[in-house]
């Protein structure tokens, strides 16, 4: 068995729950992605909380960037959607981690770990509608939207 089908996901999860945890110990935050970049979009993070978030982001970026160039087959990728449906699907995404006052990182890593119901609800309609919309989109749309 290729170890990237099992141990390499098990890495990441363990990576992201790790930074999350040391971000709550260290500095009393909670890691959500939507949460932390949207202030920065939006401008409302103060100057003190500015450089904390710009790092993060950063870290992700370089993160990203180190990983594709120890192993770049990871990213290999082919989608098999319109570019029109990538870009909705962005869209919509955005639009709900706002609606939903976070997005899967903060709701579901962060917020389920110190046992928000507002998290679980928010968790299971982002699994739920996600699932809805595979199904509408392969059965009835014929996957080709």
């Amino acid at each position: 068995m290729d170890p990237s089908t099992w141990l390499y996901p098990l890495a990441g999860g363990a990576l992201i729950g790790l930074a999350a945890a040391m971000m709550m110990f260290l500095h009393g935050k909670i890691a959500g992605i939507s949460g932390i970049f949207g202030t920065l979009i939006t401008g409302e993070a103060g100057a003190g909380d500015r450089d904390w978030r710009l790092a993060f982001v950063g870290g992700l970026l370089v993160g990203g960037l180190v990983w594709f160039a120890v192993d770049p087959g990871q990213f290999a990728l082919t989608v098999d959607r319109s570019y029109g449906a990538v870009v909705a699907a962005g869209l919509l995404v955005g639009f709900g981690t706002r609606m939903g006052n976070g997005c899967t990182s903060g709701h579901g890593v962060c917020g389920l770990t110190r046992m928000s119901r507002r998290s679980a609800v928010a968790t299971a309609t982002f699994m739920g509608t996600g699932a809805l919309a595979v199904f509408l989109v392969n059965r009835l749309f014929g996957g080709v939207i």
